[in-house]
Parts: structure tokens; sequence; C-alpha cells
């Protein structure tokens, strides 16, 4: 263990002791890449089931409505983009950003309208209170996330992300 780690055991910690007798005589078998990748899947379920129970609870709008809010605000300025290049974006059919779109419409959430220099064309924008809506479910994900990972200082995420910045880059070599 590194100085100043965490002794206490966790489940996974648990589950690697395990795999670790199974297969002890087994070069292949990394304990630590073992622990390391499930110990980030554990955060990504926790993330997705907080995020699952917070939009149980909306009154406003599903987690995919959402989604769709949040494809739609993230495109470049001016914020708007077509139906197919939402559905691209959110990875859904065309078939599905439609029934998004109308949901949203009907909320009020975002406008349709046909593109000025070409009617064949329809647009996309956030109204008012599209964007208030979005606001306020990004800035509770980001206090969802914040609370995954409240164990570890300002040192340790930076510390952290440098460490996942590694690896990811090295995949993306």
């Amino acid at each position: 263990m590194a100085k100043g780690e965490d002794r206490q055991q966790d489940s996974v910690d648990h589950h690697v002791a395990r795999w670790s007798v199974f297969w002890e005589n087994e070069p292949a078998f990394a304990p630590e890449v073992e622990g390391a990748l499930v110990r980030m899947n554990f955060i990504q379920r926790e993330a997705r089931r907080a995020d699952a129970v917070a939009f149980a609870q909306a009154q406003e709008l599903t987690a995919e409505d959402y989604k769709t809010l949040h494809v739609l605000m993230i495109q470049p300025w001016p914020i708007e983009a077509t139906p197919a290049q939402l559905a691209e974006a959110a990875k859904v059919t065309r078939a599905a950003m439609t029934s998004r779109l109308d949901r949203l419409f009907a909320a009020d959430l975002v406008t349709r309208e046909n593109d000025e220099t070409d009617r064949r064309r329809v647009l996309i924008r956030p109204t008012a209170a599209g964007r208030a809506l979005w606001n306020k479910y990004i800035f509770e994900g980001m206090a969802r996330d914040q609370r995954l990972l409240r164990a570890l200082s300002h040192d340790e995420l930076i510390q952290l992300n440098g460490l996942l910045r590694k690896v990811v880059r090295d995949l993306e070599s």
C-alpha cells in the first residue's frame, strides 16, 4: 500500500481476493487491474443509479428528455440543431428523437422552426423555460457527481485525473 493509503477493505477487495484464490497460479490475472476496473465500474453504476433516482422523482421531464435538452444545449452557438443531428448526438433513432421532441415541444421547452435558407430543414432551439430547466438539472447532476467522489481531497482528485488521463491517452493512441 502506498503511504497514506486507506487500509480499510471494500467489497472490491473481497471480490479480488476470491478471484485471486481461483486464479492464484494464472500469470494473466492481475489483481490490481481487476480491482481498478471493478471500482471504476462501481462508481459509474452508482452515478447512473443516482441519476435514475433523480429523474424518477422529477416532475418536469424524463431522463431521456433531459439528455435531448443536453445535447441541444452543448451545440456551438447559436444553440440549434436539426432533429437528425440531435438523434445522432444522443445516439438514438430519428423516430425516438421525434417522440422526445414532441414531448419537449408540447412542454414549451423547445421550438421548431423551418430554416429560413432551406424551408425543408427544421431547426430545434431551446426556449427560455428549456434553458432554465436544463440549468436546474445540470447543476443537480454536478452535485450528485461531487457527492460520489467526496471521499477524495482536491489534490487526490487531481492525482486521480492525472492517472486516468494517462490510461485514456494510451487507449486513444
